[in-house]
C-alpha cells in the first residue's frame, strides 16, 4: 500500500505504510494493529487539512524553514483535536442519547443489511 505525500511545487513522494510508520512503531510499539487503510485514510486527511491551512502557507512562504515547522506542529495538533472532538461527540451521542442511538442503529442496519447473506429464508 503506496501513502502520497505531495510537497509545495515538487513531485509527489511515495512510501510504503510500513515504511512511513516503521519508525513509530520501533519506537513506541506497534500502533497500527487493526485497519491500516484506516490509517492510510486519516494521515491523507490530516495532511491535507494541515496543508491548506492560511497561517502555514503563510509562514512556508514568509519565514525559515524551522519557524514554519513549528506553525506545522500548531496546526497538527489543531487538526488532532478536531478529529477528536468529532469522534467524541459521536461516541457521547451513542453512548447518552439512546434515541440518537435507535436512529444510528436503524440507519446502519438499513443501510447495510442484505437478504442475500441471510441464511433464514423467506
Amino acid at each position: 500500500m503506496d501513502f502520497t505525500t505531495s510537497g509545495i511545487g515538487g513531485e509527489p513522494e511515495l512510501d510504503l505504510l510500513s515504511n512511513i510508520l516503521s519508525p513509530s512503531n520501533d519506537h513506541f510499539g506497534n500502533i497500527v494493529r487493526k485497519d491500516a487503510d484506516n490509517v492510510l485514510r486519516q494521515i491523507a486527511l490530516i495532511s491535507d487539512m494541515v496543508s491548506k491551512d492560511q497561517t502555514y502557507l503563510n509562514a512556508m512562504r514568509n519565514v525559515d524553514k524551522q519557524e514554519a515547522r513549528t506553525e506545522s506542529n500548531r496546526v497538527l495538533q489543531s487538526v488532532i483535536f478536531s478529529i477528536m472532538a468529532d469522534n467524541m461527540e459521536l461516541f457521547k451521542q451513542y453512548n447518552d442519547n439512546p434515541a440518537f442511538k435507535m436512529r444510528l442503529s436503524d440507519m446502519v442496519f438499513t443501510t447495510t443489511y442484505s437478504p442475500e447473506y441471510s441464511s433464514a429464508t423467506a
